[in-house]
């Protein structure tokens, strides 16, 4: 991997993982999908037929095999907070940028997603409360911080490309 994008969920991961894999002319991989596509299941699916517990290992599991590939790497939300995960992040070589943005902010973005099991088991208070406990695994675990709130995908994926070309001198 050149970079795995860490953060709670609707801080654009995904997004900007795919703009900076684009610039890079690299594969973007969104862990999320990796785990689907292992699974045969949908991520609510997984939680609602065998619990966060399976679908944690499975991350796990697929998180090693994807540092081991090319490309930009885009973590699940909970992915830097299992404590497994969080020493691998904090060991590896490859760059781990943390994507923040206030819970107003992810509020607004995630609030009618469907495809998000935590979204539609925690109200308001619950889902900011969650992103705060996992606050303290983001930091530990970054190289970089970027606040995605008012700044353009494409510029935040500027000042990524710029962080990446800044590491390899």
């Amino acid at each position: 991997m050149e970079a795995i994008l860490i953060g709670f969920m609707g801080c654009g991961k995904t997004t900007i993982g795919k703009l900076v894999a684009q610039h890079l002319n690299v594969p973007h991989v969104d862990l999320d999908d990796q785990i689907t596509a292992a699974a045969g299941i949908p991520i609510k699916d997984i939680f609602a037929k065998h619990g966060e517990a399976y679908f944690r290992q499975l991350e796990h599991k697929l998180l090693l095999q994807q540092m081991a590939e090319h490309g930009i790497l885009s973590t699940g939300g909970g992915t830097s907070a299992q404590p497994e995960n969080m020493r691998v992040l904090k060991q590896t070589t490859v760059p781990v940028i943390f994507l923040e943005a206030t819970a107003a902010t992810i509020l607004k973005r995630v609030c009618n997603d469907q495809g998000r099991p935590l979204v539609n088991q925690l109200d308001q208070t619950d889902l900011i409360a969650l992103k705060q406990s996992r606050q303290q695994a983001y930091q530990a675990c970054a190289d970089l911080t970027i606040a995605t709130d008012q700044t353009a995908p494409d510029q935040i994926a500027q000042q990524i490309l710029n962080y990446l070309r800044q590491a390899v001198d």
